[in-house]
């Protein structure tokens, strides 16, 4: 396989083309050269800019073209004609955010955004990449992403709170249903042979099994203390990276419920919560922590909030 990766060397982009490497592909890289641009020396790299010119690949052949950071659809319509009549395939790394409701089970099928938010701008470039490849292309619904490398701190946040002393503030309620897709996993499912618009979620597990998980990866034995929604949002937290992870917008209640069965039974597998969170922990630590130096919740906010209990 000769594989095109438009980017690479960020997140979802690193993961495919680790994966890529072990199944022995051949892997070209087309990216402008501005993040980690030493990370893969040995590979074929093609500096340009997607948003302008492409053509530095436009006459080559691959196989496989992945998509991972197409947000604009303008965009991924000049990359989605340049490769057009030079790629047998084209996968789209989507999100569940294109889904118009999230108050009920996302489900393949359901009516999607059509505005200008980060969800309708994702489901506009799915019908760019549809009109073009018809049935050469997936288009991968990502739910929330994890894992080694992870730019944001969703979940970096939890394995490594629990490395620090004190009671530990979960927020809402034990029960509360949590989602998520391992990079590692949906890169494997990326490379597979799947095609169509599918979700790729990770099974829901309850908050309290992730926190689990994180404290266990953690060797920890800290108390945890439940925050219920509505003291959260009282205090005046974000209800997403407050806490990271929390949800607490009833309108999207259901974004930890998307249905993955579609993916599943077309190849995608998924490992153990545990696992992810030991190797998150372990990457973690390793570059020391947070990038910027910042908590998503400080160990004084959330003191401040303990104390209120």
């Amino acid at each position: 396989m000769h594989l095109l990766v438009l980017g690479g060397t960020r997140f979802v982009g690193r993961a495919v083309v680790d994966r890529a490497l072990a199944l022995g592909a051949e892997v070209t890289l087309f990216n402008r050269g501005r993040t980690a641009p030493g990370l893969y020396p040995d590979l074929e790299t093609v500096r340009g800019d997607r948003t302008t010119d492409l053509s530095a690949v436009a006459g080559r052949r691959f196989d496989v073209v992945v998509d991972c950071a197409g947000y604009d659809p303008a965009v991924v319509a000049r990359s989605a004609d340049a490769l057009r009549d030079v790629v047998d395939r084209y996968v789209f790394v989507s999100s569940a955010s294109v889904y118009a409701d999230q108050s009920v089970p996302p489900v393949e099928g359901a009516a999607t955004l059509d505005d200008d938010s980060y969800g309708g701008r994702k489901a506009s470039c799915e019908r760019v990449v549809r009109d073009r490849y018809g049935d050469r292309c997936l288009v991968a619904r990502s739910g929330l992403i994890v894992g080694p490398h992870d730019p944001t701190e969703r979940f970096p946040y939890w394995p490594r709170r629990f490395r620090r002393p004190g009671p530990v503030l979960a927020p809402g309620e034990p029960t509360d249903p949590m989602q998520y897709i391992d990079v590692r996993d949906l890169a494997a499912f990326l490379l597979g042979d799947a095609a169509g618009t599918v979700n790729v979620v990770g099974h829901t597990l309850p908050m309290a099994d992730l926190l689990a998980a994180c404290q266990a990866a953690a060797g920890s034995a800290h108390d945890l203390v439940w925050v219920p929604t509505p003291d959260l949002l009282a205090a005046g937290l974000d209800p997403w990276m407050g806490v990271p992870l929390w949800i607490a917008d009833p309108e999207w209640r259901a974004a930890n419920l998307v249905d993955g069965s579609r993916a599943r039974a077309a190849g995608l597998t998924t490992r153990p919560v545990a696992e992810t969170a030991a190797d998150v922990l372990a990457w973690d630590t390793a570059r020391g922590g947070p990038a910027d130096g910042v908590e998503p919740l400080s160990a004084g906010d959330e003191q401040r909030l303990l104390a209120r209990r």
